[in-house]
């Protein structure tokens, strides 16, 4: 039976966060370090009423037979960062048996956004349903970002020769600001090409300073032959606006940031601070430990892999018109 499709509205989103629920059941089967709480269909529904209340929120629904197959929802960001957007955020789409229908869902949601000049497109996949993704795959989406998780270690970092890893002084914040700096300079670079803004190390360090006492969040460097030349942020996941909804796991801990000097990559730093951030959530009693990263970038997309992060959603990009 061909579905029909309308646009969305308030009065299906009960039956959406049917459909929702059942998703995340079914990547839980793959990926179990997710909350179960969105199992759930009620919790499932405050997520999805949570989105839907976002400005300018708009989507597609399918129907068939009478009963809601699929939907789709967007929401635009005002970040300039992103673009004129809309983001399918993790919440924002679930079908029943052919993820197929996905693609009728966007092309009639997507008509809307473009008519709204949202030419910048993103959206949350989970990554163990490549049905859903190769879908997108073939509406011109390409995969930009990784969320991953993995259980903490229990044990102490291992180490290269010469590398020493400690806890950060405030005698450090000159070079953890030229860290700072490193990482989104890297980013600028082939095959990622990030559009954002580097900013200054002065900059960097003005920020360092003015929030070196927030409990918060922990911070580690690692020194190679008694020089400084990496460095690791390490904090709950609930510092993170990044990972949240659907992405973020129970009692988890968040690798935030770390960085290495183009000079010191290759001689284990960045593995052991990787290690390092797993041994601090054990130490700090967290269940599970989460990062993200750009999958263009060369170095982050195979050293996380490396330390047994699995991937639990994709963010996938599309820029329309070109």
């Amino acid at each position: 039976m061909r579905a029909e499709i309308r646009e969305l509205d308030e009065s299906d989103l009960e039956a959406a966060g049917q459909l929702l629920a059942q998703r995340h059941r079914r990547h839980r089967e793959r990926q179990p370090l997710l909350s179960p709480r969105f199992e759930d269909p009620e919790t499932a529904t405050e997520e999805l009423r949570g989105v839907w209340a976002s400005k300018d929120a708009s989507g597609t629904v399918a129907l068939a037979g009478g009963e809601l197959v699929g939907y789709l929802l967007g929401v635009p960001k005002d970040s300039p960062v992103w673009g004129p957007n809309v983001w399918v955020e993790p919440a924002g789409q679930a079908v029943t048996g052919d993820p197929e229908l996905m693609r009728d869902l966007y092309a009639a949601a997507a008509t809307r956004w473009v008519e709204e000049g949202r030419t910048a497109q993103y959206v949350l996949v989970p990554a163990t349903d490549p049905g859903l993704v190769a879908a997108w795959f073939r509406l011109g989406f390409g995969h930009q970002q990784t969320h991953a998780v993995r259980r903490p270690l229990d044990r102490e970092p291992a180490v290269a020769p010469g590398v020493r890893l400690r806890l950060a002084v405030r005698d450090d914040i000159p070079v953890l600001a030229r860290l700072d700096v490193a990482l989104p300079e890297h980013q600028g670079l082939a095959p990622c090409f990030s559009s954002g803004e580097t900013g200054t190390v002065e900059e960097a360090a003005q920020e360092w300073e003015e929030d070196w006492e927030n409990p918060d969040f922990t911070t580690y460097v690692a020194e190679l032959d008694g020089t400084v030349v990496g460095s690791a942020v390490l904090c709950s996941i609930s510092q993170s606006s990044g990972n949240t909804s659907l992405i973020r796991p129970d009692d988890c801990g968040y690798f935030a940031f770390a960085a290495v000097m183009p000079e010191a990559r290759g001689r284990g730093v960045g593995r052991a601070l990787g290690e390092l951030g797993l041994s601090w959530a054990g130490r700090e009693g967290y269940a599970v430990v989460a990062t993200d990263w750009r999958q263009t970038n060369l170095l982050s997309s195979r050293a996380w892999p490396a330390l047994g992060y699995e991937d639990t959603f994709w963010r996938l990009h599309r820029t329309v018109g070109y």
